[in-house]
């Protein structure tokens, strides 16, 4: 780039420091009214910081004058003069924090100066209320109240937990879907963004219990039930208001007259319906199965909640619920023995004539359960063994069947018999269906065991008993070993906890029929998953689909509209779903269970289950309810089915899935047309974000930047304990030992887009989203010197159509902005959100800020002609306002600030960037042979530099050009952009004779045509230069003879493809050029010599 720009005010290539925000004066008014508790509260913080910065510079100051030495002579003043003065290095000035003064919900005052640099707090202020008071993020109808006829585009956005606040993960969620509905909005359709809440029942409930507790040492059954969902509710009010403010700061386009939240009266009354539609039908049932049993919440948990801990071998580990020092086994197998009735249990050692079988467990306390042991029916091991039976040790009244089961039994793997716990185990349980055994459950809720374990364990801890079963084994010599045994641990998401297998009554969904819909649809091509990768796992996990428990017991949530049926005198089963009954209302309840046979005539109440539907349920119907179902409501006719779905892969079934059966099953349409998965946000050293790591992310801490101490500060909110807070601060310490620098909001969310290349991960680095943060510097410094080749009197042209008047280097910028707009567009479409940040980053950075501005100063010089300066500013306009376009989806503050200050057009009567019409490929702007002839030109500019660094020729740089006849009107008619563009250059020539070129240049070789020589007579050594000049004639001429021999090839032609063939001749061509242009050049240095 040319050195012409010398300060921020000449030009976009210089930076200012972007921490010194310009006085208040300068700043746009906004209002104290307008702030946010937490805006309010930052701003405090800032303006607390910079008065004790100024107290340390005042006192800095009076320090330094009060040891500061008398004023000098005359004389040694004189003298002083002859000396270097060491000046003291320059203080910045205090940082004098932002304060918005617009009041809610107008417009900002933009009448005062540009700022000398980019503030983001500044810059962002005040317009998400006023884009919201506008009606901006409302969709857009006709006149005549339908969609617009450029479409409609529908994008429900997932519903953040108000379990807490937002981390970085939703600020990817955020920034790729709003870029997606800013961009539809600006292609003119009608747009609907619906923004909601999830209840999120076990996180939500597990938060607030661990808080009462860490500050009242109460738990939920010291308030009763009524009480704690209203605390609950006082949490989610709380934290849904800090998650609203946090999506507007981020810039949401959120439709919030449409706002959602899963346990609203609407949402809550779908939910009962779509329970009771479905017991109806007989796809909602209950039964007493199998279940994953969360101890620490009390609560049972869908597989998908359930995490596969991966063992080696033996491991010893903490559980929840246990003394923090204590540590029990995993990752081993312990063998026993179990004697066969009729022989004497108290025997040690075994006589011959005793008979035992020896089992073999990873869980040596779920023997307490044991209910058989099965062999293969082909062992002969164990064929006289059929039908008989094993003593329990512990619990002798307890007869033990041997079974024949070819199905959990594997005769190679140990000694081929098998412990059977039907209630503990799922193969087990599977085990028990097929041989009728009995279910015998050892474990109550709290995770201590029960009676069926036996007098010796009753009320024991199952961890306990883990360790108390083996030492009585060891007492009876029925121990015989333990080893070691690779494995997967069950942990429950949520808790960290083991999870136990237990049996409960539960509600279920039959989920095969509902999946079976969801295939058919998604191959029928009314689905489309991407990435591809997603789509594969989709079509896995609904055909290995399994039945779907939806109770939970828990307290916050929406209870289950199915009500027990307690007849008066009569005990009836409640494992039995016959007598229960399901009802929009109770007295629909009571009406279905007074139509039962065995009702008719009797007395009876209904008891209402107390268990809450599991949170996936009411999320599964997300889509339609939000808009109104089941009534048949406008939005639902409107908006249904929606457009896309974003979200993380990492719940493609937890969510999606879900939506999608439930979907087809109630509307008999897919909820919506695309699914797009993104990838899941890990730090910077790819681990996954936890807050104990201390690396979870708040995205308002990287708008607003935060000290390392604030973020240690942070930590104490939460519910970690003392040792986890310490871990979680020597983790920041080490990520951010300088804090987290202020990037604002625009930096962030191109950064995140800009990460988003359809991986399944993405390594957050901070300082990357500092980089887009200069970017943004860079943009507001281009357009602010853009603004003063923009005089007053300029009016841009009516069209941004180009006059044919343009010079080359216009003509070329047009046709790289139409690339640009060609590239996002495409990338957009393809949800490929790196390629489209690429493209608009490229364009403002290296086309626009790099060349055309540079190269249009001479254009707009007062010895320009009218003419030139005119088509210079419109050409200028035209990429301003169309770039500042492109960019606004990932960018929306820091466009619409610097959009609302340029000029408009005639009859341009666009309020606000957000509603202006998005730049798309126009075929008026293509100019590819303009394209083609620039790049020569500015391929001679960019080795003229080279040779100039090469040679450190840092001014007076003298420049001739050779090329032929047919090219030297081009090279002449633009020197002055290849001055301009050169930093040093004070003169160029073009030349048409090798010739005609001075002794003692440096040469470049542009291409075949075109080389470039650089004057450096006097300023080398000519025997160095002249050796240089060899080794690269070596080098091309080794490399012309390669290319030579692969041309010679003698089926060349009919092997190698045409577009090959030509790009190898021109390749040849320019070697020979080289060979030409090195060989006169070193004859012309052997001349000085």
């Amino acid at each position: 780039m040319a050195d012409s720009a010398k300060s921020s005010q000449e030009s976009p290539s210089a930076s200012s420091d972007p921490s010194t925000t310009p006085a208040q004066s300068q700043l746009p008014a906004a209002s104290d009214a307008a702030l946010t508790k937490t805006a309010a509260k930052n701003a405090a913080k800032r303006a607390e910081k910079a008065a004790k910065f100024a107290s340390k510079v005042s006192a800095k100051t009076a320090q330094d004058s009060a040891a500061a030495p008398a004023a000098p002579s005359d004389a040694s003043a004189k003298k002083e003069k002859k000396k270097p003065v060491e000046t003291e290095a320059k203080q910045d000035p205090p940082y004098i924090p932002f304060v918005n003064k617009t009041p809610k919900g107008q417009k900002k005052d933009l009448t005062e100066p540009m700022a000398a640099g980019y503030d983001p707090i500044a810059v962002e202020s005040a317009w998400y209320e006023w884009w919201n008071s506008q009606g901006f993020f409302s969709p857009a109808l006709q006149p005549d109240g339908s969609h617009k006829p450029q479409g409609t585009f529908t994008l429900p956005c997932p519903p953040p937990n108000v379990t807490g606040s937002l981390h970085i993960g939703h600020g990817l969620t955020l920034a790729i879907q709003d870029a997606l509905v800013r961009w539809n909005r600006m292609l003119g359709k009608t747009v609907l963004f619906l923004p909601g809440f999830d209840h999120a029942g076990i996180s939500t409930q597990s938060v607030v219990e661990k808080r009462m507790w860490k500050l009242e040492k109460k738990t939920r059954h010291d308030l009763g039930r009524q009480k704690f969902v209203e605390q609950v509710m006082v949490w989610k009010e709380d934290y849904q208001e800090r998650i609203t403010n946090q999506m507007k700061r981020l810039g949401g386009s959120y439709d919030w007259d449409r706002v959602a939240f899963t346990m609203n009266e609407s949402l809550s009354s779908a939910v009962v319906e779509a329970f009771c539609r479905l017991h109806e039908e007989g796809i909602i049932y209950r039964a007493n199965r199998l279940v994953n049993w969360c101890v620490q919440l009390q609560t049972t948990i869908s597989n998908l909640e359930v995490d596969q801990k991966q063992l080696t071998g033996r491991t010893m580990l903490n559980v929840p619920g246990y003394d923090p020092k204590e540590k029990f086994e995993f990752g081993a197998i312990t063998s026993f023995a179990y004697p066969i009735e009729g022989s004497d249990l108290f025997t040690a050692p075994w006589s011959s004539l005793d008979e035992r079988i020896i089992v073999a467990t990873t869980r040596p306390e779920t023997m307490l359960g044991d209910t058989a042991i099965a062999v293969h029916p082909s062992d002969p091991r164990y064929t006289h063994l059929h039908g008989k039976f094993a003593t329990h040790p512990f619990v002798p009244a307890r007869k033990i069947p041997v079974v024949a089961d070819a199905i959990v039994v594997d005769m190679a793997f140990g000694t081929g018999a098998v412990k059977i716990t039907p209630a503990h185990d799922p193969a087990d349980y599977a085990c028990g269906v097929r041989n009728k055994l009995e279910f015998l459950g050892i474990m109550n809720d709290d995770g201590t065991l029960n009676e069926n374990a036996g007098e010796k364990f009753k009320g024991m801890k199952r961890f306990h008993a883990r360790v108390a079963v083996i030492d009585a084994l060891k007492e009876l010599g029925l121990y015989i070993e333990t080893k070691d045994n690779a494995m997967n641990v069950p942990v429950c998401s949520k808790s960290g906890d083991i999870i136990e297998p237990v049996m409960k009554p539960q509600w279920w969904v039959k989920s095969k029929p509902l999946a079976d819909a969801a295939i058919e649809r998604t191959r029928a091509g009314e689905l489309r998953i991407t990435p591809k990768q997603s789509e594969s796992e989709w079509y896995r996990w609904m055909e290995d689909i399994q039945d779907w428990c939806i109770s939970r017991q828990l307290w916050w949530g929406h209870r289950c509209p199915a009500y027990l049926i307690r007849l008066e005198g009569v005990e009836l089963d409640a494992n039995d779903g016959a007598n229960w009954v399901t009802g929009r209302t109770l007295a629909e309840a009571q009406e279905k269970a007074n139509k039962l046979d065995f009702v008719q005539g009797k007395k009876f109440t209904l008891e209402q289950d107390p268990d809450v539907l599991d949170t996936w349920f009411s999320s599964g119907l997300w889509p339609f309810s939000t808009l109104g179902w089941p009534q048949k409501t406008p939005d639902m006719a409107a908006f249904y089915p929606t457009t896309l779905l974003e979200t993380g892969w990492d719940i493609l079934f937890f969510w999606v899935a879900r939506m999608v059966m439930l979907g087809i099953k109630f509307t008999d349409e897919v909820p919506f047309n695309e699914v797009l998965c993104h990838a899941m946000v890990r730090d910077a050293h790819g681990r996954k974000m936890s807050k104990s790591l201390g690396n979870v992310i708040d995205p308002i801490d990287v708008i607003e930047g935060i000290t390392l101490d604030n973020l240690h500060a942070k930590l104490l909110e939460g519910n970690l304990d003392d040792k986890e807070v310490l871990k979680a601060k020597q983790g920041q310490k080490k990520d951010f030992p300088k804090g987290i620098p202020q990037c604002g909001t625009d930096a962030l969310r191109f950064a995140l887009c800009a990460y988003t290349a359809g991986g399944r991960d993405i390594n957050l680095e901070i300082l990357r989203v500092e980089g887009y943060r200069k970017f943004c510097n860079k943009i507001w410094n281009a357009t602010k010197f853009a603004m003063l080749k923009l005089d007053e009197s300029f009016v841009p042209e009516i069209s941004e159509k180009p006059t044919g008047k343009e010079s080359l280097v216009e003509k070329w910028i047009m046709h790289k902005l139409n690339i640009a707009a060609t590239e996002v567009n495409t990338s957009l479409a393809e949800r490929n959100f790196m390629a489209a940040t690429t493209a608009v980053y490229n364009f403002w950075l290296y086309e626009l800020c790099d060349v055309y501005i540079e190269a249009m100063k001479p254009m707009t010089d007062e010895g320009a002609s009218t003419e030139v300066r005119k088509s210079a500013q419109n050409t200028l306009y035209t990429c301003l306002d169309s770039g500042l376009k492109l960019l606004h989806p990932f960018m929306p503050f820091v466009t619409e600030e610097l959009w609302q200050r340029l000029p408009r057009r005639p009859q341009d009567k666009c309020p606000s960037i957000m509603m202006a019409t998005y730049p798309v490929q126009d075929k008026d702007l293509d100019s590819p042979d303009a394209e083609k002839a620039f790049d020569v030109v500015f391929s001679i500019i960019k080795a003229t530099r080279s040779l100039a660094a090469q040679y450190n020729l840092g001014f007076n740089v003298q420049l001739h050009i050779q090329t032929t006849p047919a090219e030297a009107q081009l090279m002449t008619s633009q020197i002055p952009t290849i001055i301009t563009l050169t930093k040093g250059c004070k003169e160029a020539a073009v030349v048409t004779d090798i010739e005609d070129v001075p002794l003692g240049c440096g040469s470049f070789v542009v291409n075949a045509d075109v080389s470039v020589h650089v004057l450096v007579k006097g300023m080398v050594d000519l025997d160095d230069e002249i050796r240089k000049i060899q080794k690269k004639l070596d080098l091309v001429r080794l490399s012309s003879e390669k290319l030579q021999k692969t041309m010679s090839q003698g089926n060349y032609e009919e092997v190698i493809p045409g577009n090959v063939r030509l790009a190898n001749a021109e390749k040849m061509r320019t070697l020979d050029a080289e060979v030409v242009t090195l060989t006169q050049s070193q004859l012309m240095f052997a001349k000085l010599k």
